[in-house]
Order: C-alpha cells, then structure tokens, then sequence
C-alpha cells in the first residue's frame, strides 16, 4: 500500500485520513494546499476536499514544500517512522547522524564524507527515499524540535534556539517566522514559568512497545533502572556536556524523557541516543510482517509483537543497530530477516531458544 520513497499511493493515504487510521500515524502527511498546512492522518480538523491535498512521506518534504507543520495534532508528535529501513543503509546513518546535529554545524559535503559517499549521490538517495534534501531534514528536525519544547517545557526562547540547534536566536525567530506567519514564543499556549534548568520532552514511539522487557534488558547489562525509571550519567566526552538523563513510560506511545545539561547545544545529540536505547523509532507492523515468514519465528513474533531489542548508547557501527548480527555461521538463514535480524535475535533468545540451532536447521534444509 505504502512505498519506501516519495512515491505514495495517494488514494491509499486519502482513504486512511479520511478514517483517521491511527495505523498510519507517522506513515505519511497530508499537504493542504487551500492552507498551506501539513497535517497527521490523524490530525482532528475538518477533512479537506480531495482535490486539495496530496501526500508526502516525510515532514522535510512537506517544509520543502513551502507547507508548515498544523498546530492542532501537531507533526512533531507523530510516532517515527523508519520508513527509510531496508532501502538504504546510507540513509539511515546519514539520518541518525542529522539527528544528532551533524548539520547544525557541518555542511552536506562533510556529512557525505563522514558516509563515505559523494555529496551528490547522498542527496539523491535523500531525495528518492525522504523526498526532501539533507539540508531540509535538518531544518525540519530543529523546527519540530524547537515546537516540543516550546509547548512542553519551559525553556526560555532564547535557549530553545540553542537547545534545537539553531546557530543563533534571529536565525530561531526569522524561521519561525518565515514557516508559521509569527514569532515562537506565540506557540506557547501558556505564561511563562521559572526555569527549573532541567529539560522535558514526551518522546514518541509506535506501540506495541514491550518497555518492561526493554528495560530488564537494560538492567542486566548494568544500566541504572529503578521503579520504571532509566537514568544515566552524562559525561561532556561522550555527549558534548555534564549532566543527566532519566527516561520512563509516559503513557501508551509516548516515553517522559527528563535532561539535565550543562550545555543545551548537546541535547539533540542525547535525545538521539535516547531514541536509539529504547528503541524510539522501531515499526513493530513491519517487524512482524517481515519475521513471521521464517515459520521459527512466527509464533514467537506472534506471542510478543512489542519486544525490541536495546540499542547501545555509544553506537559508531556501519550497520542499522536493528540489522546486526551477532551469531557466526547464521548470515544465510539471517539473510530473510532484514533488516530486522536483531529483533529476530531478540525473539529467539528470549524464548529460550539457541540462535546457533538454526544453523543446523538451514544446513538440514539445504
């Protein structure tokens, strides 16, 4: 129904908002173009005519658009969706390191080679499978960014700008400017409070989320977990700044994540490796449509839908961290789980059952 790329099938979008259909939140949004609005499939206000939208499958491409984000469901609070996974590994690296910050400083020519990949064949790849250029995700990321906290903390504007990755507080105000008609501080919704100097975001991710399972897992690898509350030290050579992390379950979908830092220019970073820990992006549909045709791990997909394997918090690995292998000798059987075999690795282990044993499975079979 829905592609990897830009290429969406428009009457299939259409049919799941004008349902609403919860199931392709963050899938895709839907350009308006009577209001120059990009909305959720979700998104409560009234549906627009046909004729006057079509869809795109990223917020970037929207913005590139010249369309802005809707202040009522918000696009900033859409489940992420790797909607990228599977077709370019390029991609995906390129995206966690954006997400991190690496253009907020950086041009496009120094990411491509931190990639190992020419700048113009890095944009096309962004094209063909975001619809937007590396520099418009980028943009787009500080801009939800910036939104969130402006509506959920209570950051002064002034290190919103800085906290969102915005090289300087005009630069902050002529964007929000140019994209919503008004300056930031009139999307607060509520007067200004003292600032704790702490940091809180609801992080977005699509159920179901096994976050028990997720955290055990944590645990037992000698992470701080405490009543549902994962905290983690932060050091400024690892995150850029000194200071404190603690993540928990907020709710269905959503993960309360609290930072304390002593440079608010390291936040895009920490919450990136955040997204990472917890697994904050995963698709659990694409997983189980993926792993139930190895009829090994059908039924175990079937039994937990939600179990994730956890990422690392220091990850400098080539490979999509939900793409790795661990198991010598698997590659061939492995071969039909991308690229979820980690999750595949997950499944097994926590049903009691050896990955190396389906070595000898696929060798019998062969």
């Amino acid at each position: 129904m829905f592609t990897s790329g830009p290429e969406l099938d428009q009457e299939a979008c259409w049919r799941a908002v004008r349902t609403r259909d919860a199931r392709f939140d963050g899938r895709f949004f839907t350009c308006v173009k009577t209001t120059g609005i990009y909305c959720r499939p979700v998104c409560p206000a009234r549906t627009p005519l046909r004729e006057n939208v079509s869809f795109v499958p990223t917020a970037a491409a929207a913005e590139e658009r010249g369309f802005r984000a809707c202040l009522r469901c918000r696009p900033e609070t859409a489940p992420e969706m790797g909607a990228w996974k599977g077709t370019s590994n390029t991609v995906s690296r390129a995206l966690a390191l954006i997400e991190a910050g690496a253009l907020d400083e950086a041009d496009v020519d120094a990411l491509a080679g931190r990639l190992g990949v020419g700048e113009r064949q890095l944009r096309r790849l962004f094209r063909k499978h975001l619809g937007a250029a590396p520099v418009s995700v980028a943009q787009t990321r500080r801009v939800l960014l910036a939104k969130a906290l402006i509506q959920e903390g209570d950051l002064p504007m002034a290190q919103v700008a800085l906290a969102a990755g915005f090289g300087s507080v005009r630069r902050f105000n002529e964007t929000f400017q140019a994209l919503y008609g008004r300056p930031p501080s009139a999307l607060r919704r509520r007067g200004e409070r003292p600032w704790d100097g702490g940091v809180r975001l609801s992080l977005p991710y699509r159920e179901p989320h096994d976050w028990d399972a997720l955290l055990t897992a944590l645990a037992a690898r000698g992470e701080r977990v405490e009543d549902g509350v994962w905290t983690r030290a932060l050091t400024k050579d690892v995150d850029g700044a000194d200071g404190v992390v603690t993540v928990e379950r907020a709710g269905p979908g959503r993960a309360a994540v609290r930072a304390e830092v002593d440079d608010l220019k390291a936040l895009p970073g920490v919450l990136a490796r955040v997204r990472r820990t917890f697994d904050l992006g995963g698709d659990p549909e694409a997983v189980a449509r993926d792993l139930s045709a190895d009829p090994a791990l059908k039924p175990l997909v079937a039994a937990r839908p939600g179990l994730r394997p956890p990422g690392d918090w220091i990850d400098a690995g080539d490979d999509a961290p939900g793409d790795r292998l661990d198991v010598p000798g698997l590659e061939t059987r492995a071969e039909g789980w991308r690229p979820w075999r980690a999750y595949a690795l997950t499944h097994l282990r926590a049903a009691g059952i050896d990955p190396r044993d389906l070595i000898e499975e696929t060798r019998d079979a062969a």
